[in-house]
């Protein structure tokens, strides 16, 4: 009797709140006609990743445009603004060319929820490391607060990753 590992294969994505099949039986065409993926855009995951990606830039250009009075603190918030705005544009970039499909051996919901997961809270130390530094700089105040405003959209895409990502496989598994 074997007790191998098995190849867990999801087909759900936070992408949008029907998976990476959203939109397919529209205007008549296949889920495989075409490697860019032209409903996601338009999905809430999609916009709140634009969102998080708008607030996040504006925060790290509010902090390069102020003159530092604590050097540590804001190269921390920098770093943790600049990483997660990467990687949400990889996750971005995943959903619109549909890289899911050929990246098989990634589960790509689980790996969206943990990078959300340690992202988010990262994105709320450096913010609140930088509000309680920010001695009255409105550069450095503004960037606190995009930074606060990034971590509560982070935060609602932690919650659409959990929603697709747990929920989904836990129902599928019942039936």
């Amino acid at each position: 009797m074997s007790h191998g590992a098995g190849l867990v294969r999801t087909t759900c994505s936070s992408g949008g709140a029907f998976g990476p099949r959203a939109g397919a039986g529209q205007r008549g065409t296949s889920t495989s006609e075409g490697m860019l993926d032209p409903v996601y855009p338009r999905t809430h995951g999609a916009l709140l990743k634009v969102a998080q990606m708008v607030t996040l830039l504006i925060a790290f250009i509010c902090v390069r445009s102020s003159p530092w009075i604590n050097q540590s603190a804001y190269r921390y918030f920098e770093v943790v603004t600049i990483c997660n705005l990467i990687m949400i544009l990889a996750f971005y970039l995943v959903h619109l060319f549909r890289l899911y499909r050929v990246l098989t051996c990634i589960s790509w919901p689980l790996s969206e929820l943990l990078h959300y997961l340690i992202g988010t809270l990262l994105l709320l130390v450096a913010s609140i490391v930088a509000a309680s530094k920010s001695y009255s700089q409105s550069e450095l105040v503004a960037a606190a607060i995009f930074g606060f405003i990034a971590t509560f959209l982070c935060l609602a895409s932690v919650w659409l990753s959990y929603k697709i990502s747990c929920v989904t496989q836990s129902t599928d598994a019942a039936v």
